[in-house]
């Protein structure tokens, strides 16, 4: 089974909040889309994105679940392409970080900068790379990890669902295991608090306090982007791994 959490806030800067939630243990989703485009159309796009995530339905196998989740996508990303023609737009897009549960095995999938970072056994680790162009000038070796956190263009992101002919998923898996604790978030968490201060919330804290600390020390130090968590903690009792309440997804503040 899941317990889970869930935080969001427009930020200290920006008037609108263009990221959403989604989070479903009965289907075994916990998601974060990030919308880009500006004003409307981020919105649109992070709703377009997650409309796909809650058409999946009850998946019979993971495989299953993987292959639902690849055919919204697809066909989001050729939605949001047809309205950036429409509005005469470069691109419409929306970040995706997602992770699908199917005891006992996880699949993370993301497009785009919202990371999933996986606590375990005390240790944090994060399971998606940044699809940048700060990261991907960091695995050429043109710059050091240091370097990329002040380059002028570390924010440009090179995938997202929208932006290409095709959504471009990236995928990592495993096996569950008692404890873990999935923390799914858009960048606006990851731009003012460290991995090991992520790792120090969620440890030892139930997923709502989590999430809410989280928000409460983006906002702290200045919150320039909106911020979205979502903490979700696998507890391995000989059930199917999923729980059968879902929170709403959507726009909103922290509580």
């Amino acid at each position: 089974m899941f317990e889970t959490g869930v935080a969001t806030h427009a930020g200290r800067v920006r008037e609108r909040n263009e990221d959403l939630y989604f989070v479903r243990p009965d289907t075994g989703v916990f998601a974060v889309a990030d919308g880009m485009g500006g004003h409307e159309d981020g919105a649109l796009a992070s709703a377009l994105v997650i409309d796909g995530l809650r058409s999946i339905g009850s998946p019979a196998s993971a495989p299953d679940l993987l292959a639902r989740l690849e055919d919204r996508m697809l066909k989001a990303n050729r939605r949001l392409k047809e309205i950036a023609r429409e509005r005469d737009r470069a691109a419409i897009g929306s970040t995706l970080a997602v992770v699908l549960a199917f005891a006992p095995h996880y699949a993370c999938v993301w497009s785009g900068d919202s990371r999933v970072y996986l606590v375990r056994g005390g240790h944090i680790t994060q399971l998606s790379r940044d699809h940048t162009e700060a990261e991907d000038l960091v695995d050429r070796g043109v710059l050091t990890r240091e370097e990329a956190k002040r380059w002028p263009r570390r924010n440009v992101i090179t995938r997202a669902i929208g932006v290409h002919d095709d959504p471009e998923l990236e995928l990592e898996y495993g096996a569950l295991e008692h404890g873990d604790t999935f923390v799914i978030c858009s960048d606006g968490l990851t731009a003012h608090v460290q991995d090991a201060e992520i790792r120090d919330c969620v440890t030892g804290r139930a997923p709502q306090e989590a999430c809410d600390a989280l928000v409460a020390l983006t906002l702290e130090r200045g919150a320039a982007d909106n911020v979205t968590v979502v903490v979700a903690r696998y507890t391995a009792d000989g059930d199917d791994g999923l729980l059968a309440e879902p929170h709403v997804a959507g726009h909103g503040a922290a509580p």
